[in-house]
């Protein structure tokens, strides 16, 4: 499966925790995150990770055309509910794309780590068959 992982600024840390945390399950995927974030996990998972341009040079909409043209499967992205970002019309539309091609997206802890689970037990091997 195809994961696609963003995390606001705030949220970055947590998702290197996240990722080393569920380093079992995620690496047994292919692993696609904007510039920085995926960066960050690389350095602390040793994992192989896709990364597009950083989020605010155009990684977002990167990550979202992937999305849009049934590459991701899955979308982690942890969001500060609290940030004020310009950006936030291109999360929006990555929010809408996974919406119009039922890709599961988790947008904090408790949801990722839920998809995650999922993901390991093979619940989500429906998206193989919807490609």
């Amino acid at each position: 499966m195809n994961i696609g992982l963003i995390a606001h600024e705030s949220k970055k840390k947590l998702m290197q925790n996240f990722c080393i945390a569920y380093r079992g399950i995620l690496g047994r995927n292919t692993l696609y995150a904007t510039g920085t974030t995926g960066r960050l996990i690389e350095e602390v998972t040793n994992m192989t990770v896709h990364k597009y341009l950083p989020g605010h040079l155009g990684g977002v909409q990167q990550l979202s055309a992937d999305i849009e043209s049934n590459i991701i499967d899955l979308v982690i992205f942890l969001s500060d509910p609290m940030s004020t970002n310009a950006r936030d019309i291109a999360i929006a539309n990555i929010q809408k794309q996974c919406d119009l091609h039922n890709i599961p997206m988790a947008t904090n802890l408790a949801t990722a780590e839920i998809l995650v689970l999922a993901l390991d037990r093979g619940d989500l091997d429906w998206r193989e068959m919807y490609k």
